[in-house]
């Protein structure tokens, strides 16, 4: 467990469309977040390695700062019983509110409404604890899909032959199904000539095997769908190996750093993605955690929108990194999600 001691510092003057506006100080704001230095949250991990789950962590921290509160992270490493172990640590602590960040339904259940009967304020991201008393976070799955698709439309036309990497049972992997098997049943001359994927480690490298596989009994494939960017790694290598990187467009889901240079190498085959920053998703949960406390309602489901990110526009901005990424994309640096007038904005 890492402890982190937040304490609040009002915001400067920020411009606005040229006017300068004063920030919202700690007394304009709703109780608790008047003395916001009292306040204590606590994230409760699962997952923690890799780009999405460092950039998640900081937009966590960066709101929990932002905001004056005491943030206190519990990262369980994947260890289901630790993960609801740690609920009850933070229950023990006497934490205001709890935001927790995956897990197993089984395991954080019962955890989850512990700390409801317990008085304390939780939301969820990526993990379904069946708890109407607790808001989901989410990417819009849906809509990650949708855009990755239509860009595929448009690059494509409406007929060509597809290969589609999809593991059944993860349920962000389920919902972007829902949206693959519309466009299907919307644009009959998409054939999918190939369903293949596997989650065994390391993902991409094992994907790659198995598109190797595929890539030579369907030598006619013009497009992979590949919606998790661990898939499109595994997919891209194989299509690099094959020499068909002219020959076959790949669309994906997520972005990070490494993403960003795979899809900008020259002739790459990785052509486009959809994502959402995880920075954004962690500020997005401190947000909605932070409304329950003040006493305002986020909404059962709390959901972040997308951004459409091609190979295209990562050359023509030059962008290289997650950072340049967030600064030459506004709409990938915020979302304007549960952001009431009182809320500071730590992208400000």
């Amino acid at each position: 467990m890492s402890i982190t001691r937040r304490t609040f510092s009002a915001l400067g003057l920020a411009a606005a469309t040229g006017i300068f506006a004063l920030p919202v100080l700690a007394q304009d704001r709703p109780a608790p977040f008047d003395n916001a230095a009292d306040v204590q949250i606590a994230l409760v991990r699962y997952l923690s390695t890799g780009d999405f789950f460092q950039a998640y962590l900081a937009g966590v921290e960066s709101q929990a700062k932002a905001l004056g509160v005491d943030l206190r992270v519990l990262d369980s490493r994947q260890d289901a019983a630790l993960q609801a172990d740690m609920v009850d640590q933070a229950i023990a602590l006497g934490v205001d509110g709890i935001i927790i960040q995956h897990g197993l339904t089984e395991s954080m259940k019962e955890a989850a409404q512990r700390a409801v009967d317990a008085g304390i304020k939780v939301v969820a991201f990526d993990v379904n604890v069946e708890n109407h008393a607790i808001p989901q976070i989410e990417q819009s799955d849906r809509d990650l899909a949708r855009l990755a698709l239509e860009q595929a439309i448009e690059d494509n036309g409406e007929a060509w032959k597809a290969a589609y990497v999809y593991v059944a049972g993860i349920a962000p992997l389920d919902r972007r199904d829902e949206t693959w098997r519309e466009f299907k049943e919307r644009y009959s001359g998409i054939e999918e000539v190939a369903m293949f994927g596997t989650l065994d480690n390391p993902i991409a490298n094992s994907v790659a095997n198995q598109a190797r596989s595929v890539l030579t009994a369907n030598p006619g494939i013009q497009v992979v769908f590949a919606p998790y960017d661990e898939f499109a790694k595994g997919v891209k290598i194989a299509v690099d190996e094959a020499g068909l990187s002219s020959d076959i467009k790949i669309y994906s889901a997520d972005i990070s750093t490494a993403d960003i240079s795979a899809m900008r190498e020259p002739g790459s085959a990785w052509v486009a993605t959809a994502a959402t920053n995880p920075a954004v998703v962690g500020q997005v949960s401190v947000r909605a955690l932070a409304m329950m406390l003040a006493g305002e309602e986020p909404g059962a489901s709390v959901i972040v929108p997308p951004t459409l990110i091609t190979q295209a526009e990562l050359n023509d901005s030059d962008i290289k990194n997650m950072e340049e990424l967030s600064a030459k994309m506004p709409q990938f640096n915020h979302a304007d999600v549960a952001m009431p007038a009182w809320m500071p904005n730590p992208n400000e």
